[in-house]
């Protein structure tokens, strides 16, 4: 390696760092951008031609807004609502609440001396709580910043996407079919996550929402959204919902409600989330559920929420990359 060629390589390593440092505090708003970009750029394709793709990036990123912001703001309006009349049961000492509270006390060996919200709290957690509700405000003004990232990024991918994924092309030392082949296994495994996730979470969502309501349970809004979110994770699922809600029903003194929520929760939630989950998102994505499983809970951890769709699309390139070089640079043994 030449002079020339290795401070080239140092400065692209240093300019390379700056720029990651400059992602990281809005990584979450970027892959969000980049998922999004992904789930439409389908329609990009066929609207650019005929409207011009600078209009037609616009309208998808406007409508994206609509069908994704208003439906979410207004089910966590309704959930917000109905967590905050819980909040206020437990503060007035609501009496099916407090039912519950022997049942803590006996199965977890933990004493309960209060019977309302204000006895729960002591004086230095309210304090505490007080002191940090500024950081909200800040967290607020954050997320508004990051939005505003993810509307930019979003729509600069729908109308540069493509040539930028050329370019990345004409850059990357190897072969057309090697790239095709990797280009090809990260789609497959993004759409087989993305419809996997998203999909078994509405299921098992809605799901829940129709057996707490028949069974009459308080909030249901509320803990459809909760089961919702608990759903994208594997394993968790939705019986940390139904569950606890049967047990409520039980001590509230509605044995049938309460036996109904349980077979149900049982033959019918648990049993849509052990089936649907491997054959829509393993199949799709031609991932070993059990990658899939590690793909999705080390992503969270180390991506945070994002990591949901992009853990396992890394554990499916790199399972892409050791087929390729294995393929193309056999061992001495194979040859």
């Amino acid at each position: 390696m030449n002079r020339e060629r290795g401070f080239l390589v140092f400065l692209i390593a240093v300019f390379g760092l700056l720029a990651a440092l400059l992602v990281k505090p809005f990584l979450q708003y970027v892959l969000a951008a980049i998922l999004l970009d992904y789930v439409l750029h389908p329609l990009q394709r066929r609207l650019g031609p005929r409207v011009g793709s600078r209009i037609s990036a616009l309208s998808l990123v406007l409508v994206a807004t609509l069908v994704v912001l208003v439906p979410v703001a207004s089910l966590l309006a309704i959930a917000i609502r109905q967590a905050i009349s819980l909040l206020r049961a437990i503060a007035r000492g609501d009496s099916r609440l407090l039912e519950l509270l022997p049942l803590v006390e006996r199965y977890t060996g933990i004493s309960i001396e209060g019977r309302s919200l204000q006895e729960f709290i002591s004086t230095d957690v309210t304090s505490g709580l007080l002191e940090n509700a500024l950081s909200v405000f800040g967290g607020i003004s954050d997320a508004l910043i990051g939005i505003t990232v993810l509307a930019f990024l979003l729509y600069y991918l729908l109308v540069d996407g493509a040539a930028f994924v050329s370019w990345l092309r004409r850059i990357t030392p190897l072969a057309e079919g090697v790239q095709d082949e990797l280009y090809a296994e990260m789609d497959q495994v993004m759409w087989g996550v993305l419809v996997g996730n998203v999909l078994v979470a509405l299921v098992q969502g809605v799901l829940t929402g129709i057996g707490l309501a028949i069974a009459g349970v308080p909030g249901v809004v509320f803990w459809t959204v909760v089961t919702i979110l608990l759903s994208l994770l594997p394993i968790i699922g939705a019986s940390v919902v139904w569950l606890p809600a049967s047990v409520y029903l039980f001590v509230a003194d509605r044995p049938v409600a309460a036996a109904f929520l349980f077979a149900y929760g049982t033959l019918v939630i648990s049993l849509s989330d052990n089936y649907l989950r491997p054959v829509v998102s393993g199949h799709e994505a031609r991932l070993n559920p059990g990658l899939l499983v590690v793909g999705i809970f080390g992503g969270v951890y180390v991506f945070g929420i994002m990591g949901l769709f992009f853990g396992p699309v890394v554990l499916g390139i790199l399972r892409a990359l050791l087929t390729v070089y294995a393929r193309e640079h056999p061992t001495e043994s194979q040859t």
